[in-house]
C-alpha cells in the first residue's frame, strides 16, 4: 500500500471555514468537498502556503492558529494510506481565487462537513485543530473578544456534533452534555467577562427548546452577533480619535480602531513583562508613524508629547464604570488625567460585568518573568489592574456609555444567566 503525507488546510473567517468542491482535475475524490489540500513530502508547513496559494489565492491574507497532529486514513480502493497533517489559519478575506481543481466554493460552519459527502475523514481533520475549551484557557496570544468567538465556536461544534449524531435522539441527555461545555466555557477566563456573557446570551435564548440544533444556530447567531457588535464598536471609537494617540498592551477591537481612526502618530508602551505591545507596534508601522515606548516613560511623554487621547481595551467593564485590563492601564489613566488627555476605553457591552458584586481577579504572572535570582524576594507580577471609573470614557457599539447606562445593560446582561 502507497504511503503518502498530504495537508488539509482549513482557511477561517468570520467564524466560518472554506470548504472546496473538487473537480475532475484532482487526482482523488472527485466531486466531494474538502478543504485546501495537496501532497506534503518533507515539509508539510511549507505545502500548506504553496496549495493555500495555489487553490485560492489568499497566501497573504492568512496567519496560522494552530497545526495540528498528523493521522493516517487508509483508502483500500486507491490503495493508500494517507498521512494527513492539519491546519488551521485565521483569513482576513474571503475573496478566492480558485484554480481549475475546484468547481464551487462556499464559506460554510464547520458543522455543514458533516452534511456533506467529503473527502474521508474532513471531520477528523477539524477536530484536530478546532478551538476547545483547554485552548481558550491557555491561549496567551488573543484578547477577550477573539476568544469569545472561539468560545462560541466551540459550543456550535458539539451542539453540531450531537444534532447529527444517534446522542441527538436523546434531548435531555444532550442539554446536560451542552450545559455542562457551556459552564466550562464561561469560566475557562475569569477575568474576560465578554466570554461569560456571549455564552450566557446562547444558552439563555436556547433554553425553551433543549435540543442541539436549536443551540447550534443561536450559537451561530451569537458569533455573527459579536462581529457586528465588535465592528460597530470600533466604528464609534474611531470617529472619536485623531491626531496623537497613546496605547498599551494587545487588543484586537483597539488595534483596528486605530487603522481606522485618522490618526497623525501612535505612542504604544511595550507592555512587559509579555510585551505585547511590540505586536501592536509593529502591525501598524506600515499605517502611520509609530513610536514604541518603554511602559515607565508613559507619564512622561504624557507630559511633554502633544498627545490628543489615550486609547485601551478592556477585560472587563464593571457596573460602576471602573476597568479591568491589562496592569499598566491605571497608572496611564492617572497620568492622562493630570495632563487633562482623555481615556477612551473601546469595548462592546457585553464586557460589561453583570454582577454589581463582583470582585476583579488580577492575576498571577510568572515569578520568573521579574526575577530568577537566588535572593529572597518577594515578586508582584500583576497581570491586571483596574482603572476608576471618573479617569475614563468608555465606548460600545452603542456609543460613549455613561455609568447609568453601564449599570441598566449590566442588569440586562444578569436576565441572560438565569438558564444555570
Amino acid at each position: 500500500m502507497d504511503e503518502t503525507a498530504v495537508v488539509t488546510c482549513f482557511l477561517r473567517n468570520r467564524g466560518e471555514v472554506l470548504l472546496l468542491h473538487r473537480s475532475d482535475e484532482v487526482g482523488s475524490y472527485t466531486g466531494r468537498w474538502g478543504a485546501v489540500a495537496g501532497h506534503a513530502e518533507g515539509d508539510p508547513d511549507g505545502a500548506a502556503r504553496e496549495e493555500i496559494e495555489e487553490e485560492t489565492g489568499l497566501d497573504d491574507a492568512v496567519s496560522l492558529v494552530r497545526a495540528g497532529d498528523p493521522f493516517e486514513v487508509t483508502d483500500d480502493d486507491l490503495d493508500t494510506r494517507w498521512i494527513v497533517h492539519p491546519y488551521l489559519f485565521d483569513c482576513e478575506s474571503r475573496e478566492v481565487e480558485a484554480n481549475d481543481e475546484t468547481t464551487d466554493i462556499e464559506w460554510a460552519s464547520p458543522t455543514e462537513i458533516r452534511q456533506r459527502e467529503t473527502v474521508p475523514d474532513l471531520w477528523t481533520s477539524y477536530e484536530r485543530v478546532a478551538p476547545t475549551v483547554e485552548t481558550i484557557e491557555t491561549d496567551t496570544d488573543h484578547g477577550s473578544a477573539w476568544l469569545s468567538v472561539r468560545a462560541l465556536e466551540v459550543l456550535r461544534d458539539r451542539a453540531g456534533v450531537l444534532a447529527t449524531s444517534a446522542a441527538g435522539e436523546d434531548e435531555n441527555g444532550d442539554w446536560s452534555d451542552l450545559e455542562t461545555l457551556a459552564e466550562d466555557l464561561r469560566t475557562a477566563r475569569p477575568s474576560m467577562t465578554v466570554v461569560a456573557n456571549r455564552i450566557n446570551r446562547t444558552m439563555a435564548t436556547s433554553s425553551d427548546d433543549r435540543t442541539p440544533g436549536v443551540i447550534e444556530r443561536a450559537a451561530t447567531a451569537g458569533i455573527d452577533r459579536a462581529f457586528e457588535a465588535d465592528e460597530a464598536t470600533v466604528r464609534e471609537a474611531a470617529a472619536r480619535l485623531d491626531g496623537t494617540v497613546l496605547t498599551l498592551s494587545r487588543s484586537g477591537t483597539v488595534l483596528d480602531t486605530l487603522r481606522q481612526a485618522t490618526v497623525e502618530e501612535v505612542l504604544v508602551c511595550e507592555s512587559r513583562p509579555a510585551r505585547e505591545g511590540v505586536g501592536v507596534a509593529e502591525a501598524l508601522a506600515d499605517d502611520c508613524p509609530v513610536t514604541l515606548a518603554i511602559d515607565a516613560a508613559a507619564a512622561h511623554l504624557l507630559a511633554e508629547r502633544a498627545v490628543d487621547a489615550v486609547v485601551a481595551g478592556a477585560d472587563t467593564v464593571f457596573a460602576d464604570g471602573s476597568v479591568l485590563n491589562k496592569i499598566g492601564t491605571r497608572a496611564v489613566a492617572v497620568a492622562a488625567a493630570h495632563e487633562n488627555v482623555p481615556v477612551c476605553v473601546v469595548a462592546a457591552s457585553d464586557k460589561i460585568d453583570p454582577d454589581p458584586e463582583s470582585e476583579p481577579e488580577f492575576g498571577d504572572g510568572d515569578r520568573d518573568q521579574v526575577y530568577d535570582g537566588d535572593a529572597d524576594l518577594a515578586v508582584a507580577n500583576p497581570t491586571f489592574d483596574r482603572t476608576p471609573a471618573e479617569h475614563v470614557t468608555i465606548v460600545t457599539e452603542h456609543g460613549q456609555l455613561e455609568r447609568d447606562d453601564i449599570a441598566e445593560t449590566a442588569a440586562e446582561l444578569r436576565e441572560l444567566t438565569a438558564w444555570s
